[in-house]
């Protein structure tokens, strides 16, 4: 097991002060455990964005505790010294748009960052083909991105995010541009990569065709979250 995967405490965002202020986050609870595959959804405004951000180190909660993995990386304050390093090594993240380095080809916009990490070269293409290998995609390796299509940018996107083996994976909106039968290999893919390496996974989606493949969701309203049990239906 890979420790907690994620452990969100009573966490607090506050934009602006006095009068102006403006609590996003009033004191969210949350986990996923390593290996789990869960739900986040809300209407716009609700705080998803925020929460995701906070999660992902992007912005400062203003109270509360985060736990990625075996590490606590917010206690009223960050925990960790360099959040550059800590979102290239902790945490996967993948998006609705690929957003692949277009003058790369495939296997090194995979291997990309762990070699910014000081993987050799011959390691990180190794390990970001055996990733290739699980998700299909292996023989557009050699690919430019503007050669492959919708489904198949999705899938080196979520090899990217898994390249560095993160305990945490933010997906945000990953099936929006996707057909049905996209999507749910999408979803098919997550839930594989999930229990394969540990990864505590959290899906922010409006899109209804994978809302029943949850097995737990939260939903976010006003700066606050609850939970309830998914229909976990198989895709």
């Amino acid at each position: 097991m890979r420790g907690k995967g994620i452990l969100i405490e009573g966490l607090k965002k506050r934009y602006g002060t006095g009068d102006t202020a403006v609590d996003a986050l009033k004191g969210v609870d949350m986990q996923v455990a390593p290996g789990e595959v869960v739900g986040l959804i809300g209407p716009s405004g609700s705080g998803k964005s925020t929460l995701l951000k906070c999660l992902g180190a992007v912005i400062d909660p203003t109270a509360g505790r985060m736990t990625l993995g075996e590490d606590i990386i917010f206690d009223n304050g960050w925990k960790v010294r360099d959040l550059r390093a800590l979102r290239r090594d902790k945490i996967g993240f993948v998006f609705q748009a690929p957003y692949l380095i277009p003058f790369l080809d495939v296997i090194d916009n995979v291997a990309l960052l762990p070699m910014l990490a000081g993987v050799p070269n011959t390691e990180a293409r190794q390990h970001a083909l055996d990733l290739l290998v699980a998700l299909d995609v292996q023989h557009r390796s050699k690919a430019m991105p503007s050669q492959l299509s919708g489904g198949e940018q999705q899938r080196v996107a979520i090899a990217r995010g898994l390249v560095n083996r993160p305990p945490v994976i933010l997906a945000d909106e990953p099936t929006a541009p996707l057909d049905s039968e996209r999507a749910m290999a999408v979803i098919r893919i997550l839930n594989d990569m999930a229990r394969k390496y540990e990864t505590a996974i959290i899906v922010v989606t409006h899109d209804e065709k994978i809302i029943p493949t949850f097995k737990r969701i939260y939903h976010i309203r006003d700066g606050v979250t609850f939970e309830e049990a998914g229909e976990g239906r198989a895709f």
